[in-house]
């Protein structure tokens, strides 16, 4: 994008967020967070104001995967209960104002651990600290009750597993690579044969992990905020431990385009952060191998619908190139899972 191109897109933002009455300044500092594969995120300063808009893609999104309205009435809901977010400040649905979508909410200052240079930057006691406050704020989401926090029409009947395969596999049909079709569908029939019928009434993330979080500064870190809410939604506990666990793989890596935080070998393994959970909690992760195998597939997923967004041109950068090369490591690590032992 041309620096013209970036200076009138920084301009569009300025305007949508006075169209909303938040009166920042139309020479406001305007810069695009590198984090973030999905929704656009940019963080906008003045003398008075610093907050976060984001946006979803201009082209190449797909359904249900980039709803900013959606992570703003959670964080909303969320902002008075033990699991730290965010303010919310304001939202718009007409895309008539900026061409999509965007929600806006109070910049939190915080210490973000997304690379392998940052945590090789750590010392042993502050990962510790760190990752035990994580698994200990997702325990705390996981208790929250969604129906007295007004969430109550998020909850649906029937089995929340067998819609995730439903979903995902409908994703996979928008954003996959025709050349891995015979392995999704060695994965989804196996994966179809063993869906718990179950379901918790639990406010899930869906895409929990170190780097979707901000830690207090100081030896002790302690989760300030919880970002990147739009996966968001009524499910099983264990499910959202097992997404946080199906990103420790290294091919996260190429995801991310950079050696990730969540990747290092400094950091629990899948059984060490499963069994934390549970001890944090103090409940069982249930269907432990099927959620686990299902989140391996999602990841894959994911790493697909980034690829589809470079491809349809618009995205660019590091992780957007090679996300592509993850997604057969992914499928390969959902099917190993369902082959092994319980």
């Amino acid at each position: 994008m041309t620096d013209d191109r970036v200076l009138e897109r920084h301009q569009l933002l300025i305007m949508g967020l006075r169209s909303q009455g938040l009166a920042v300044d139309l020479d406001a500092k305007v810069e695009q967070i590198a984090a973030g594969r999905s929704n656009l995120t940019y963080r906008i300063e003045d003398g008075q104001h610093c907050v976060v808009l984001r946006t979803p893609p201009s082209a190449g999104a797909t359904p249900s995967a980039h709803d900013v309205a959606r992570e703003f009435r959670i964080t909303s809901a969320l902002l008075p209960t033990d699991v730290p977010v965010a303010t919310p400040r304001v939202v718009c649905e007409d895309s008539e104002v900026m061409g999509v979508p965007f929600a806006v909410w109070d910049f939190v200052d915080g210490r973000v651990l997304r690379t392998r240079a940052q945590i090789d930057e750590a010392d042993d006691a502050y990962l510790r600290s760190a990752v035990t406050d994580l698994i200990g704020v997702l325990a705390r989401l996981h208790r929250v009750d969604p129906i007295a926090i007004g969430l109550g029409d998020f909850v649906r009947q029937g089995s929340y597993a067998a819609r995730q395969l439903r979903r995902w596999t409908g994703q996979w049909a928008i954003v996959g690579d025709p050349r891995l079709q015979p392995l999704v569908e060695e994965i989804v029939t196996d994966l179809g044969r063993d869906v718990p019928s179950e379901t918790e009434a639990t406010l899930v993330h869906g895409d929990y992990r170190i780097d979707n979080v901000l830690f207090t500064h100081g030896a002790e870190p302690r989760v300030s905020a919880v970002l990147d809410w739009e996966l968001a939604t009524i499910g099983e506990a264990t499910a959202d431990v097992a997404m946080m666990c199906a990103y420790r793989d290294s091919a996260f890596d190429q995801i991310a385009g950079e050696p990730t935080a969540w990747a290092s070998h400094r950091l629990p393994d899948v059984l060490g952060l499963a069994a934390a959970y549970e001890r944090e909690s103090g409940t069982r992760l249930r269907h432990w191998r099927f959620h686990l195998a299902l989140a391996y597939f999602k990841v894959g997923v994911i790493a697909a619908g980034i690829d589809h967004r470079f491809r349809a041109g618009a995205a660019s950068g590091p992780g957007f190139d090679t996300s592509g090369a993850a997604v057969e490591r992914f499928f390969d690590l959902s099917l190993a899972t369902l082959r092994s032992p319980e």
